[in-house]
């Protein structure tokens, strides 16, 4: 029983040691752009790449990317180096820059996810991808700042390690008001309407509220709220991408 429980541990540590629930927000993002773009521009999808899409995002495959078309090979391919090689091999252990330039490799399965339907209005796609890349610093930093002492004892150099808890919160503010203005630019583009804006402009105040209260009263306890957040107000603005746009 001893042993079959230390095996039962290690499988359950290995999972989670994967990132199961950001690779499920990151696939879910992938989606949820293709389907805003086949919504968006009334594209008539064939089931062959939807299926070779979430295959190809949950496999990492890039034989699938390949099939889809060479724009999404591209990204898949960068994507992976971006996280393998940037983020984990050269940067994790080395630079509080790790999860900026390992940010495009989060960023990439939406934009991804929009080729593999159109390149139609292309700039729809990035602006998505970039919303994820400016949520990913307010998602880790506040992670680690619950659990700064496992990075410290890891040493690896997250902003809450190498700074202060002060400025840490402080930053951490900053890229909350900077990722929730930029997540009403879609708006703009005159694709999306007052579903998506609605969303975004709830959403985004509960976020900035959340960060001005850590900053405020930063703790352990504020952080994890800030953190366990984040995850919803992605999938919320995804979510609002997709109603929006087949309600356009």
């Amino acid at each position: 029983m001893i042993h079959e429980a230390t095996v039962g541990n290690r499988i359950k540590n290995y999972y989670e040691l994967t990132k199961p629930k950001i690779w499920y927000l990151l696939v879910f993002t992938a989606f949820g752009a293709a389907l805003t773009a086949s919504l968006l521009f009334n594209i008539d999808v064939q089931p062959w790449k939807w299926v070779l899409l979430l295959v190809g995002m949950t496999g990492i495959s890039l034989a699938c990317a390949w099939l889809i078309n060479y724009l999404a090979f591209a990204l898949m391919a960068f994507g992976l180096f971006d996280n393998i090689i940037v983020y984990s091999k050269w940067l994790k252990r080395r630079s509080q820059a790790n999860i900026i330039l390992g940010g495009f490799s989060g960023a990439a399965p939406a934009l991804i996810g929009y080729v593999t339907i159109t390149t139609q209005n292309i700039e729809i796609g990035i602006i998505m991808a970039a919303l994820v890349f400016l949520w990913i610093p307010t998602h880790i930093w506040s992670l680690a700042l619950h659990v700064k002492a496992d990075y410290t004892r890891a040493r690896v150099p997250m902003l809450p390690v190498v700074s202060n808890e002060r400025t840490s919160v402080r930053v951490i503010a900053i890229t909350t008001l900077l990722m929730v203005i930029f997540s009403v630019v879609p708006f703009f583009t005159n694709q999306f309407g007052l579903i998506y804006l609605t969303t975004a402009t709830v959403f985004g105040i509960a976020m900035i509220t959340l960060s001005i209260w850590l900053m405020v009263k930063p703790s352990k306890k504020v952080s994890w709220i800030v953190f366990k957040f984040s995850s919803p107000y992605l999938s919320a603005l995804f979510i609002a991408f997709m109603v929006d746009a087949a309600f356009h």
